[in-house]
């Protein structure tokens, strides 16, 4: 072990680093540091020196991380993670909790956990900040970088929500699918049999993390692809394309149930077979040393 290079970087280098990954930004950096943005300056300058690279260019007005720094991003969370964990030890108070919060999900699957989330947030009144981001915005990478704490997605229980090995997952609740129709479809008012299925056009879901769905590749084996109209971003947006077209939509029976934008839609059984499908938590492991984050996981996956 090379002592005298690591008594060179500090546990200071390495938080510097870890929340401008975040951030991308010195200014932004040093408000969740409580710092002056000199400060975050000269530390990343120090860092640069010893690293031998550059870590972060400037494009506009954001620091962009080089490929060194995304490939080191995941250790230096680990090594982090762990020093969290050494100096908050004992029971985790959430009302004295005074750091952040990152989850990161769609937003059609953020309108089935708003409650819990907000039962959180209450007992986490003095955190510095909870955020809620976006999985297109920041997903996987940003997980095993530590950027997000925790994510939660639907998924096909066949198919794992990420074979990552620095990932763990969890299913938090089961459900089932539904096809959905504006309440003028030519198909509303009967049983939804296979033909009626691929008969009319759909609106497709974009996930460029996911593989194609199980229930998908089903279909094709056994009856041939159903034709896709259009492809959107969520869920919500292909409601609203189904109250004003005859396309159907293939969701989660769970959000048809509870979503404002699926209200006044005609939800059908899938007439084939699609497996098993599920809402899953997905957390680094190496967060779980965060007394902070055992807590919130604990929160995440207790039922109700």
């Amino acid at each position: 072990m090379d002592y005298p290079a690591l008594s060179r970087i500090s546990l200071k280098h390495l938080t510097v680093l870890h929340v401008l990954l975040s951030t991308h930004s010195v200014t932004n950096a040093a408000k969740v540091l409580c710092v002056t943005p000199s400060s975050v300056s000269k530390t990343l300058n120090q860092l640069r020196d010893q690293l031998k690279d550059e870590l972060f260019y400037r494009e506009g007005g954001q620091l962009i991380p080089t490929p060194f720094a995304l490939s080191i991003g995941s250790e230096v969370h680990k090594i982090l993670s762990s020093m969290n964990g050494i100096l908050h030890q004992g029971a985790f108070k959430p009302a004295e909790f005074e750091g952040t919060i990152s989850l990161s999900m769609r937003e059609s699957t953020f309108e089935l956990f708003a409650s819990k989330i907000a039962l959180i947030v209450k007992q986490l009144a003095n955190a510095r900040a909870i955020n809620v981001y976006a999985k297109e915005q920041l997903s996987f990478d940003a997980l095993v970088r530590g950027q997000v704490d925790f994510m939660i997605l639907p998924h096909d229980i066949s198919q794992p929500p990420t074979r990552s090995r620095e990932l763990m997952w969890k299913q938090i609740h089961s459900d089932e699918m539904v096809c959905l129709m504006s309440e003028q479809h030519p198909l509303s008012n009967s049983d939804l049999d296979i033909h009626g299925y691929l008969s009319y056009q759909h609106i497709g879901i974009l996930d460029k993390d996911l593989a194609e769905p199980y229930f998908e590749q089903n279909l094709t084996q056994k009856y041939g692809a159903r034709k896709v109209a259009m492809s959107v971003a969520d869920f919500g947006a292909a409601a609203i394309m189904c109250h004003h077209s005859e396309h159907l939509l293939t969701c989660s029976k769970m959000w048809a149930e509870n979503a404002a934008q699926a209200k006044g839609l005609v939800s059908k059984p899938l007439p084939f077979e699609y497996g098993k499908v599920a809402y899953s938590l997905v957390w680094n492991q190496a967060s779980l040393n965060n007394p902070a984050l055992h807590w919130l996981h604990q929160q995440l996956t207790t039922a109700g």
